[in-house]
């Protein structure tokens, strides 16, 4: 009896220690599970706490603009505000740009995120309480925004350090306007030296705000500017009569909209979240060529915007055939792009999973896809995703019921601030799954 006794406690303590391991399990479990829910509440809440914060720097850079190669002060502020978050800082890769590099408690990924930071020669009214003091210089694309996003997403990420995996760097681009910064860093050694296995990137733009646009492949045309070159025997009147031949001949527009009328890319009917959007399939070319001669030489010039790549070797053939077919063909000397900047094309695969990962923590209407491609504008991001996987997103900064229209370089160029908010929030929390995911 003793025996039994003995076995049947020895049971029934057993039950019970195992009992309370399954328990014990399943507490972790769910704790990890409330923990992993609890870091995307963490950064909404955290994103709230600091936000007014970031609007008060944003207006700094607002009032303090700096063009492309000047961006001293503001390299300055940038430094100072990462070395505050604990961060290691670079400023000497190129130029006044600055490097944050932010170590996870765990070895994991690397992860770029990039933020531009030169102004404009604009010289347009404000109606807003901190204008810029610069007579002739403005934030009129919105990079103060973006520097304030970049800034905001290394303050939350900081505070979550020890449960990173990996490292995160921002690299805050100068000399964005001028098609040189991100192209001079990575010749300098940039890309080599943090070797990212990512990198994304935003811009704001005339979306309403909240929302986040992203497209695989081409976001923007591409741009070339075309030059044609003459005997000076050819008369201005003549050069000017073919280059509306030219124009003509080669402009396309696949539907009866009209894509170089940029304040349609909002609406739901015709504009970038419709399928049947008006900028897609389209050659446009600048109305009126530039006209001048050198050197004994007639010239004409033009910027074109062109969505389908394959297009592109069949432009110039084109153009010396409207030449030759009008008769000019004894006085054409060459036809040449003169200019060839890469557009941003995101990476179709980490599109679609950064697309998955923010509508699976912020819901189905956090991110709309894009479907056309926005004539006139570019971003030299190109150059980064030319040696990097990257995704680069359109986010919305219009409030159309405050009368805030977010039309880059526009002359009425204003941003609701609260597109600071969404852009720090999401892409946080993009950035946490992403890293998180070894």
């Amino acid at each position: 009896m003793k025996k039994i006794t003995f076995i049947s406690s020895f049971f029934i303590i057993s039950m019970s220690f195992l009992s309370a391991q399954v328990k014990q399990k399943k507490t972790l479990v769910t704790q990890k599970a409330a923990q992993e829910t609890l870091n995307h509440e963490s950064i909404k809440l955290q994103t709230d706490n600091i936000f007014n914060k970031l609007v008060k720097i944003r207006r700094d850079f607002h009032e303090n603009p700096e063009l492309a190669g000047n961006e001293i002060r503001t390299q300055k502020v940038i430094e100072q505000y990462l070395l505050d978050l604990g961060l290691e800082v670079e400023t000497d890769t190129y130029g006044h740009g600055v490097i944050g590099i932010l170590k996870g408690g765990k070895k994991g990924k690397k992860i770029a995120w990039r933020s531009d930071m030169d102004a404009l020669l604009q010289d347009y009214p404000e109606e807003v309480d901190f204008k810029s003091k610069k007579k002739g210089i403005r934030h009129g694309c919105g990079h103060d925004v973006h520097m304030a996003i970049g800034l905001g997403i290394a303050e939350i990420l900081s505070k979550n350090k020890e449960s990173l995996y990996g490292t995160v760097y921002f690299i805050f681009q100068p000399e964005e306007e001028t098609f040189v910064g991100a192209k001079e860093m990575i010749s300098h050694g940039l890309l080599s030296k943090i070797k990212p296995d990512e990198i994304y990137g935003l811009h704001v733009t005339a979306l309403p705000v909240g929302q986040i646009m992203v497209k695989p492949n081409e976001v923007f045309a591409y741009q070339k500017r075309i030059r044609i070159e003459f005997k000076n025997e050819l008369s201005r009147e003549d050069a000017n009569g073919l280059a509306k031949k030219i124009h003509s001949s080669l402009s396309r527009v696949s539907t009866d909209g009209k894509p170089w009328e940029l304040q349609h890319i909002s609406d739901p009917k015709i504009g970038l979240t419709n399928p049947k959007t008006i900028f897609r399939d389209y050659l446009i070319i600048d109305d009126t060529f530039t006209n001048y001669s050198k050197s004994n030489k007639l010239f004409l010039e033009a910027n074109l915007y062109e969505t389908n790549s394959s297009n592109l070797k069949n432009i110039i053939p084109k153009v010396v055939q409207v030449i030759n077919t009008n008769g000019y063909k004894d006085q054409l000397l060459s036809v040449s792009f003169i200019q060839e900047n890469p557009t941003v094309i995101n990476d179709t695969k980490l599109t679609a999973i950064a697309t998955k990962t923010l509508e699976s923590i912020y819901g189905k209407n956090v991110i709309v896809t894009g479907y056309g491609q926005v004539p006139f504008f570019n971003d030299d991001f190109a150059y980064f995703q030319q040696k990097v996987p990257g995704v680069y997103f359109l986010i919305g900064g219009s409030n159309f019921e405050k009368a805030i229209v977010a039309m880059n370089h526009a002359p009425n160029f204003q941003v609701d601030e609260e597109s600071i908010r969404t852009g720090v929030q999401c892409f946080s929390s993009l950035i946490l799954e992403r890293l998180n995911l070894n």
